[in-house]
């Protein structure tokens, strides 16, 4: 490995340590508190999807 090798791989470890530190207090000021409520009915609605009698065509 040339020192120019050492050098970059040094540089990128310590580009990505800092993305990494960046990302981390980006979700900890914004995203760790969110909360999402989830309504047990509503969720097993919309995974169901529509029922196949109901609803109108659908462009064929």
């Amino acid at each position: 490995m040339t020192p120019t090798d050492s050098f970059l791989l040094r540089h990128l470890g310590w580009i990505l340590l800092a993305k990494a530190i960046a990302l981390g207090a980006l979700w900890w000021f914004f995203v760790h508190d969110a909360k999402v409520p989830v309504d047990p009915a509503a969720m097993s609605a919309h995974l169901a999807g529509p029922m196949a009698g109901q609803g109108g065509s659908h462009g064929h």
